[in-house]
């Protein structure tokens, strides 16, 4: 590989504009395909299988009118006095127009709901009065029929004890049939008042369940009590991920497009969470910093500029590239923005370390293309290595079968790939344009007369690397404590920017209709067999009392029934919002509990539920993708070291950074700890940040660890003891290393001013995750064990040492190959140069 590599970036520097005009056509290629290809980013999230997503099969099949997506519109008066009747009028006028807007199945009016429930309400209230008058005459015609019964009973007792023959027989038979045809009146009489009071039990029975039913939802409301907020309920026809932006954008300029006098308008979430913007201000100042690096470390303004143009043209190319395809998958928002993130931080990283090479091998008289080939197959075959760290630990996250992090991992290797590709191309290229420029003034007058050879260097002291790697683990643990009670979850609209339209809508609705409302879940009930069509009220009752008993749950009511009375659909509003540690429990109650002894099996869906099944999902894959990315980084790092402990001692590093990083953003996005101060809302963690930082921190943290680390064992190979080969290794990389670093933390930290939360916490996530793996594992921990582990710290059974390759990432077998001329050197045996190419 070394070899091949410096044979690419002589080639590259000889055929500069060639290579150069070559990625431009690339460049060319990406932004035809974006112009051709991008359809629009989501900002849904959706993982298949889960219980949510088998909810929403179900209604789908039986209710297909509740399984589309909805979202909310939200009037509100500006001075928070009552809507007038002008205002709702206005506002009923818009809904009614909304009914033709694209994929947009019904539209509610939050005035005919309110007045609807009314109407119910009374005509609760003027059935029971009916039902009390009607029993009340009941009862009394009922009287009227026992006094009756009564009296003919004393005359047929008194025509019984009349003595025999004192009545002609005829008139006996008379008086008999008469009392005979009184008895029937009085029996006919009680039958009818039977039936009436059978049936006036079973109005009764009704207009009781009614009302219970009523008395269950009245929580659930359309208009806030005081009259100054209304919810305007939008259903689409298509299901979360299978709605366009269009149709959604298509909702909110139709609210818009007729301004309400004195009314202010905003949408949930669920209509209106955009796609954050990729590139912002704070990316914009992390590339200064970045910059300013660059000149501190390379002393030149040119060799500066050249890791960021590289870095910039390979984001280009990476972005436009993935977006292209947005119209083929569903790409979720964050996708481009991680490929930007990690081709500006490996891209300039990956630079830098040719750069550096380079402009120390001509300091010490190297003659410039030769110099650019040896820069490239020594550093370069190290960037290649450390980019292929990253892009298994990225690549591997398709194995967590979770597609839209699959779809991130590969976009982001992609990025990835075109960084290395660049670093070990272009720049070469550009170098060779660049000559002796790439040295500053003063050091141009140096060259010939630098040599980096590091002669002081002693090994450390084993009591500082006793007090060194124990106190780094101390406070990487102690740092790592508020992980301990992470919690992940989706961001909600209280999490968006503050004074966007979904952050008011979250507000609003939560101040005017409780938290539980701007979360609501959507339940369902499966009958084994179909319910008798007098029974469906009983049914919905029953389940409605069962469901209003959990705790945590403020209101109930029934939505819905299918065709064949199999399935119940209800609306439950818990008592805290989505992302609430109560809402969480509740969901989970719910699925675990037996429905009218049995019965019926219940099922939780709505925008809460499936976001909570995201989360927990997301969670337990993280061990299985945790394995995969170490297991095969080992092998790498077991190739590339020719070592097992120090593989080992790298992968503990991590795992003490992993855990360190999980607990600092726990600290901040969850618990609050300066939270203020940055403007961040909290709550729980973005549910896919645990595997993303795994896996882009594990391939960063080998990337570091292989420049140390191959410099430790080039000069441990080269005659070094093992300690004082750590010493060395760490004097030779740590200037780049710490420039590399802080780099990565400048790009990085730069997202953590995003307007979008997710952005802002994987930006942080990612700084802070480099400035411990950097500084304190790489720099100070891992030095540490290696002093302490010495000789053993490079031991290989031979079994294996003798089967595996030497892949020689150091390059030091392709030094020893081609001698570095100096350009007087060069000149005096001009038939070098043919042999070497």
């Amino acid at each position: 590989m070394a070899e091949l590599l410096y044979r690419l970036g002589k080639f590259s520097a000889r055929r500069a504009w060639t290579v150069i005009v070559a990625w431009l056509v690339v460049l060319g290629i990406a932004v035809g395909g974006f112009l051709v290809g991008f359809k629009g980013l989501t900002s849904s999230f959706d993982i298949p299988g889960t219980a949510a997503g088998a909810v929403v099969d179900e209604l789908t099949h039986k209710l297909p009118d509740y399984a589309g997506a909805s979202g909310t519109v939200v009037f509100r008066t500006d001075d928070g006095s009552a809507l007038s009747d002008s205002q709702k009028k206005a506002i009923s006028s818009l809904i009614a127009d909304a009914d033709g807007l694209p994929d947009v199945s019904g539209v509610i009016d939050p005035f005919s709901t309110e007045a609807e429930r009314s109407a119910q309400q009374a005509k609760v209230t003027d059935g029971q009065s009916q039902l009390t008058a009607g029993q009340s005459q009941l009862d009394a015609a009922k009287a009227q029929l026992t006094s009756g019964q009564q009296q003919l009973d004393a005359a047929k007792a008194q025509l019984e004890a009349a003595p025999a023959g004192s009545m002609p027989a005829q008139q006996l038979a008379a008086a008999q049939a008469q009392l005979a045809a009184q008895q029937k009146t009085i029996d006919d009489g009680l039958a009818q008042l039977a039936a009436q009071q059978s049936q006036l039990t079973a109005q009764q029975k009704q207009l009781d369940q009614g009302a219970e039913l009523l008395k269950l939802s009245e929580n659930i409301r359309m208009v806030s009590s005081d009259g100054s907020t209304a919810l305007v309920n939008v259903a689409f026809t298509k299901p979360r991920l299978e709605l366009s932006e269009d149709a959604k954008q298509a909702v909110i300029d139709h609210f818009e497009s007729t301004k309400v006098e004195g009314v202010t308008v905003s949408f949930s979430t669920d209509i209106a969470q955009g796609v954050p913007q990729i590139v912002g201000v704070g990316e914009a100042v992390g590339v200064v910093f970045a910059a300013i690096v660059l000149i501190v470390v390379l002393g030149s303004v040119i060799a500066a500029a050249l890791p960021i143009v590289t870095a910039l043209f390979g984001v280009a190319v990476a972005a436009l590239g993935s977006l292209a395809f947005s119209g083929v998958v569903d790409m979720a928002s964050v996708t481009p923005v991680l490929a930007i993130m990690l081709g500006l931080a490996v891209g300039i990283d990956y630079s830098l370390f040719i750069v550096n090479r380079h402009r120390k091998q001509l300091l010490e008289g190297a003659e410039p293309r030769e110099s650019i080939g040896l820069a490239n197959g020594t550093s370069g075959n190290a960037v290649v290595f450390a980019g292929t760290t990253v892009v298994v630990a990225l690549l591997a996250l398709n194995v967590t079968g979770v597609p839209f992090l699959g779809l991130m991992g590969t976009v982001g290797a992609i990025a990835v790939v075109l960084a290395v590709l660049i670093a070990v191309t272009l720049t070469p290229a550009i170098l060779g344009l660049l000559k002796l420029r790439v040295l500053g003034r003063r050091a141009r007058a140096r060259v010939g007369q630098v040599h980096h050879d590091d002669t002081t260097a002693k090994p450390m002291k084993t009591w500082r690397a006793v007090v060194t790697a124990v106190g780094a683990a101390v406070v990487l643990l102690i740092v790592a404590i508020p992980a301990l009670s992470m919690r992940v979850g989706l961001p909600d609209g209280s999490s968006e920017p503050v004074g966007s339209t979904t952050y008011d809508a979250f507000t609003v609705t939560e101040k005017a209709f409780g938290a539980g409302t701007t979360g609501p879940l959507l339940v369902t009930a499966t009958a084994k067999d179909a319910v008798a069509k007098d029974d469906v009220t009983s049914v919905q009752l029953d389940i409605a009392r069962t469901l209003a008993d959990q705790k945590d749950v403020v209101a109930v009511a029934p939505i819905a029934v299918s065709g064949d009375r199999t399935l119940f659909a209800f609306q439950v509003v818990p008592e805290e919002g989505p992302n609430s540690v109560s809402t969480e429990n509740l969901v989970n109650a719910l699925r675990g509990l037996d429905a009218v002894d049995g019965k019926y099996q219940l099922g939780v869906s709505g925008q809460t539920a499936i976001n909570l099944d995201i989360s927990a999902n997301l969670a337990s894959v993280l061990p299985l993708y945790l394995a995969v990315v170490v297991g095969l980084s080992l092998l790498i790092m077991i190739l590339v070291f020719r070592s097992i402990l120090v593989p080992l001692i790298a992968t503990g590093g991590f795992i003490l950074s992993l855990f360190a990083t999980y607990g600092a953003i726990t600290a901040l996005f969850q618990w609050g700890w300066g939270a203020d101060a940055l403007g961040i809302h909290t709550g729980p963690i973005l549910s896919f940040l645990p595997v993303i930082l795994v896996g882009i921190l594990f391939g960063l943290a080998m990337d570091y660890q292989l420049f140390l680390a191959s410099g430790m064992r080039e000069a441990y190979v080269h005659g070094a003891s093992a300690r004082l080969a750590v010493v060395k290794g760490v004097r030779a990389g740590r200037s780049v290393v710490i420039a590399a670093g802080l780099i990565m933390i400048s790009v990085f930290g730069g997202f953590i001013f995003s307007e979008s939360t997710m952005i802002r916490s994987i930006g942080f996530g990612l700084a802070f995750g480099v400035l411990v793996d950097a500084f304190v594992v790489r720099m100070l921990l891992m030095p540490a064990l290696m002093h302490l582990l010495g000789r053993s710290a490079w031991w290989l059974p031979k079994w294996l040492d003798r089967i595996m390759p030497n892949v020689d990432v150091e390059g030091a077998a392709l030094e020893r190959r081609h001698h570095v001329l100096a350009p007087a050197e060069e000149a005096a045996e001009p038939s070098a140069e043919p042999a070497r190419v």
